[in-house]
């Protein structure tokens, strides 16, 4: 089958943000860990359902709603020794590839794009399954992680602590809650 004729056949589900979450975190200190998420994302998926290897995921995160429960740390986030909103407002998702499909469990590849940076990276993720909501809408739901280096993405304002080490991690676990409602003519809150 061709990709063209392929694509026709995938179903198209709506990123529900209002049931969704995208988040991350990233060491402080060396031991705790500071928690954040992003309040504004959209983003699309399509498969045929039951076959995840047909899985398309496509995801884009405003970068000037991120949050960590402290504006003081959240303003220093937006500015240029972190994400730069002003120059770099989206961080972005498109998945590549499935890999390793073993029941619900599978790897999505893709391109991540951050700070002007793209790279392909790899999330193992889960597929939690397809259910009818009370209001006629068809939703899938899945979860993913991966963890990357943020130097890889131009991200590396930092301070060496007296005792060694570093302030904040190099390392950043990114973890994803997606619910989607399938796409039709009839399209309902919930």
């Amino acid at each position: 089958m061709s990709t063209t004729a392929q694509t026709v056949d995938l179903q198209e589900y709506k990123v529900d943000p209002a049931h969704s979450r995208v988040a991350f975190a990233v060491r402080h200190l060396g031991f705790s860990k500071v928690r954040g998420s992003f309040s504004s994302f959209d983003g699309t998926v399509r498969m045929e359902p039951g076959d995840l290897s047909t899985l398309e995921i496509q995801g884009t995160i405003e970068a000037k709603t991120v949050s960590t429960n402290d504006e003081k740390r959240d303003a220093h986030l937006r500015s240029a020794d972190f994400f730069d909103v002003e120059n770099y407002p989206k961080i972005t998702f498109t998945s590549t590839e499935v890999t390793d499909v073993n029941d619900d469990t599978f790897a999505l590849v893709g391109d991540f794009s951050l700070h002007g940076e793209t790279k392909r990276i790899e999330l193992d993720a889960v597929f939690l399954g397809e259910t009818e909501d009370p209001w006629g809408g068809t939703r899938v739901g899945f979860e993913a992680g991966t963890k990357v280096n943020r130097k890889d993405f131009g991200l590396n304002w930092n301070v060496a602590l007296e005792a060694g080490g570093l302030l904040v991690s190099e390392q950043v676990e990114l973890v994803l809650e997606i619910q989607a409602v399938l796409e039709t003519d009839n399209q309902n809150e919930g």
